[in-house]
Order: structure tokens, then C-alpha cells, then sequence
């Protein structure tokens, strides 16, 4: 079973929150699904900026403890080792499960003899 340390921000980079998941996309998603759920509206954590994968639970707790632990300071110096534009890592996690539910709104549907 995968498990997961990530960093979640809000859109001006105000809060960094640390979590841990087993379940990085259902986190994400209920993030977004309760905005207001650890701030105020103006500081909803949708932007996932950094995550690391373990194997075990162990690992993911003791990684998390000490990023957790980390200044402000230090946890933007993570982001920007991996991330240095600080790009919403979302959706590339997962692009397929992403859009296989959804119907793409912006879709067009060409007939490949008008491309001929």
C-alpha cells in the first residue's frame, strides 16, 4: 500500500500545510470539496506543491514528523527543489482517473475525412 507526504498550499503561497495520506487523490479532492475547512475562504489549500511516496506507513509517519517540524523557511526550500515554479502538482498525479469520470468541456469531435 502506497503512502504519502505531501504539502498543500493555497493560490499566494500563505499557508503551507504537511499531511500524510494513503490516499493522496481522495485527500485532494476532499480538500477542495471543504474549502473552509482549516481557513478562511481566502486561504483554501487546493495547490499541491510537493509529495513523497513510501512503501510503508512507518517511513511516511517518520518523514512526516520531521517536515512537519520544519520552519516556514525550510519547507519552501523543499518545494523549490523539486518544484521550483511551485506548479499544482494535481494533475499529473493521476490524469487518467482524473478525466476518465468527466466529460471534457472543451472536446472537439473532428471528422478525420475533413482533415484529409
Amino acid at each position: 500500500m502506497k503512502n504519502f507526504v505531501y504539502v498543500i498550499t493555497d493560490r499566494n503561497r500563505t499557508s503551507l500545510h504537511v499531511g500524510m495520506s494513503s490516499d493522496l487523490i481522495k485527500t485532494l479532492d476532499f480538500y477542495k470539496q471543504m474549502p473552509c475547512l482549516f481557513f478562511d475562504s481566502g486561504q483554501q489549500l487546493t495547490r499541491l506543491v510537493y509529495f513523497e511516496e513510501f512503501k510503508t506507513e512507518a517511513q511516511a509517519l517518520s518523514r512526516f514528523k520531521l517536515i512537519s517540524r520544519f520552519t516556514r523557511t525550510q519547507k519552501e526550500r523543499l518545494v523549490r527543489s523539486c518544484n521550483p515554479d511551485w506548479v499544482d502538482l494535481t494533475i499529473g498525479l493521476d490524469f487518467e482517473h482524473i478525466t476518465s469520470g468527466r466529460k471534457m468541456i472543451n472536446q472537439v469531435n473532428l471528422n478525420f475525412n475533413m482533415l484529409s
